[in-house]
């Protein structure tokens, strides 16, 4: 296989020199002309049967798109997998998996918190006829029973940046599919699939968009369950945009570069920021990234009003730094004791680092920071967990100021 950096810009436009172009077309019809009935007959059967692409030219835009295509086929390669199927959203790519699962009467699933809080809702209201069981990793091979059709990690997860070992958990799964949410990590910093997890969930909106201008969801799987996926989108109608697609299509091909780039930065402002006596806690995953989250001593919503440069906005993954109070937004839909027990306290922030000058993205957080209350007596920072385990943060000694 080529280097990362190299399928990231190569993946998907393997055959554009061969056409006389450069830049990937965008093919925004929505049906195509064809005077072979039979043949195209022929194609929708064996979609029907299997859900693999039809063969020759398209057929409708509900059952495929080239353009939607092309991306799809560049994030299977960067995550390692035989195939990836595309939807309109995250959620709307979770939705499939779980529809997938609970048709073959598989409806119960096993989770780890916390997850992204809509991934959260939609287990536990059952909308799609699901049932949920929340444990921990340790408790993943008791809780499985013979209707379990699905486990669901996210790691690190939105918003904690908690850690799971994905080896462990894949084991303890047994023959049960593992689904990883990779959306913080990217295939940059980790490709779960090589850890054992047989699907992998991106919210395509964040970093492999990468500048907060397409709204998507992606699953990265082996053929059989990508047929299947495939199916379930076309009989729900979940689909791609066209133009979607060849934006996700330029995103990859700087993912790397704007992922290391934006972990440094992110790194630089968590060191600075378990050194402040004004946060409380530091969250930073063991495996880096563009993400952090903490608590602060004082009031949160008085930093959301106070930055200037930093943007306060839900999503993450932009070229621009955001910032959100998960309580408030991104996991208010969870119930207040779930949501707590996962450690996602009124206190924490959740801020998606960008590509800008970390010293000005300090700055402007300084300020909002401002004149927060200082507590000399426990500053705390991250610490990575024991493998297996969810992360977590632990005490650190106080550093004098």
């Amino acid at each position: 296989m080529r280097a990362l950096a190299t399928e990231a810009v190569h993946a998907g436009r393997d055959d554009l020199a061969r056409q006389g172009l450069h830049a990937p077309p965008i093919d925004l019809s929505t049906t195509y002309p064809s005077y072979d009935s039979r043949g195209e007959a022929a194609r929708i059967d064996a979609f029907a049967t299997t859900g693999a692409d039809p063969e020759g030219p398209p057929v409708y835009g509900r059952l495929g798109n080239p353009t939607v295509a092309r991306f799809e086929t560049a994030l299977a390669r960067l995550e390692g997998t035989e195939s990836a199927v595309a939807f309109a959203s995250g959620m709307a790519a979770l939705s499939a998996v779980l529809l997938v699962r609970s048709s073959l009467g598989l409806r119960h699933v096993v989770a780890v918190r916390p997850l992204y809080g809509c991934s959260d809702h939609l287990l536990t209201a059952g909308l799609l006829g699901s049932e949920v069981t929340w444990t921990d990793p340790a408790g993943i091979a008791d809780a499985l029973r013979p209707d379990t059709g699905l486990v669901m990690v996210e790691s690190p997860a939105n918003p904690t940046l908690a850690e799971v070992d994905l080896r462990a958990v894949a084991h303890a799964c047994g023959s049960v599919p593992l689904l990883a949410d990779n959306t913080f990590a990217t295939p940059v910093l980790q490709r779960p699939v090589e850890q054992g997890a047989r699907l992998v969930l991106h919210s395509a909106t964040k970093y492999l968009g990468g500048h907060g201008d397409v709204m998507a969801g992606v699953v990265a799987c082996d053929e059989e369950f990508a047929g299947r996926l495939r199916q379930v989108r076309f009989a729900t109608g979940g689909v791609l945009h066209p133009l979607a697609g060849y934006l996700l299509l330029r995103g990859l091909s700087t993912l790397p570069v704007r992922v290391r780039a934006a972990s440094a930065n992110a790194a630089e402002l968590a060191r600075r920021l378990t050194a402040d006596p004004r946060i409380a806690r530091v969250h930073y995953p063991r495996i880096g990234g563009a993400m952090i989250a903490f608590e602060v001593h004082g009031d949160p919503h008085e930093v959301i009003a106070g930055v200037r440069l930093i943007t306060p906005a839900v999503s993450l993954g932009s070229v621009d730094t955001l910032i959100q109070h998960p309580a408030s937004i991104s996991h208010r839909i969870v119930d207040e004791g779930d949501r707590r027990e996962a450690g996602v306290s009124d206190r924490l922030l959740r801020m998606s680092v960008g590509l800008e000058d970390v010293e000005d993205v300090w700055t402007d957080l300084d300020n909002a920071l401002g004149a927060m209350p200082l507590r000399g007596a426990g500053l705390h920072r991250y610490a990575a967990p024991p493998r297996g385990a969810t992360s977590h943060s632990t005490p650190a000694p106080a550093i004098g100021h």
